[in-house]
């Protein structure tokens, strides 16, 4: 073979070898972790349908040519540190993380590890991300609502209870986000005529003494922002709002089927099914860094015809028709 042809064939070969290597990279099984912290399994489970749903649909499927590790945390942060350690153990491409709480303590175990959040109240004042727009850092994802939602909970409020004049709000005040919405509702809680009283869920004793002290008086109604402390107390919540007679209003609709009688909140199964979208770009090269943060597109209200009757409160046509979902 004549010296020509040799180098001739090298540089083919040459120049091809980087289009196989990019094919044989991009056929290699992928790992992606799913850790979610909420005290919910049954909508946990169901987040993470949709997040495989999602993936599918974008042509990575679980067994095939990715392998997805899932951890549900169930509320206990013991066990989503454990499962966070895990996780990153496993050097995955990719985690998604559904939760405030889950996403703080994912963190706290890599900065280098490309992470999508959902369902997170507030990234930034977290210290999630820089900001929404340019993320910066490992993490980028789906805010859980936008702070202006608060004051819609209120009004909720008053529109399904008129004679309401007292609201009780169950918060965290060591996170930003419920610093945040408390202020929100505090901002529009005079033109409705309403006077606040905050209710910090430390513990189970307190908050019953506070909601007992609190029904005590008349007039009253209670709002229970989005933490994921107020989910862990969600059934604590139910049953003292059934307890007195209390109409509640709920950023969660997990509380609903218990007997509060209507939320209003994000869709969370719609918001990990898009998700799966980032989660998709980053496999293909993309950084997470530079994915803006996401506000949240599906809202969902939910209704509790059985605790309005309890409560000898008529629902209005305009919000049954409105509804997501109507219990009876």
């Amino acid at each position: 073979m004549r010296r020509r042809e040799i180098v001739t064939l090298l540089g083919v070969g040459m120049a091809a070898w980087p289009f196989a290597a990019l094919a044989q990279q991009s056929d290699r099984m992928r790992r992606i972790g799913f850790l979610t912290g909420g005290a919910d399994d049954t909508n946990s489970r169901a987040m993470y349908e949709a997040f495989r749903q999602g993936l599918q649909q974008l042509g990575w499927i679980d067994g095939r040519n990715v392998r997805i590790d899932a951890r549900f945390g169930g509320a206990d942060p013991v066990r989503i540190r454990k499962y966070a350690a895990e996780l990153v153990a496993f050097s995955p491409d990719v985690i998604l993380v559904a939760g405030s709480a889950a996403t703080t303590l994912l963190l706290q175990e890599t900065r280098t590890v490309p992470i999508v959040f959902t369902v997170v109240l507030d990234p930034v004042g977290s210290g999630f991300v820089d900001s929404l727009a340019q993320p910066g850092g490992n993490a980028s994802g789906f805010m859980q609502f936008e702070y202006s939602l608060s004051g819609k909970w209120l009004e909720l409020l008053k529109q399904l209870a008129p004679n309401v004049t007292r609201a009780a709000i169950f918060w965290d005040p060591t996170i930003p986000a419920g610093i945040g919405q408390f202020a929100v509702i505090q901002s529009v809680a005079p033109s409705l005529g309403v006077e606040l009283r905050p209710i910090n869920m430390s513990n189970t004793s307190e908050t019953e003494r506070a909601v007992a002290a609190f029904a005590a008086q008349p007039n009253g109604g209670l709002i229970v922002t989005g933490s994921a402390l107020a989910v862990t107390y969600h059934e604590l919540i139910n049953s003292l709002a059934a307890k007195y007679k209390l109409p509640a209003v709920a950023s969660n609709r997990i509380y609903v089927p218990g007997g509060v009688l209507i939320s209003y909140g994000v869709d969370f199964v719609d918001q990990t099914r898009r998700a799966a979208g980032y989660v998709d770009r980053i496999l293909k090269g993309e950084k997470p860094g530079d994915l803006p943060v996401q506000a949240p597109t599906k809202y969902e209200l939910v209704i509790n015809l059985k605790t309005a009757k309890a409560l000898g409160l008529s629902v209005p046509q305009s919000l049954l028709s409105r509804a997501d979902e109507v219990i009876e």
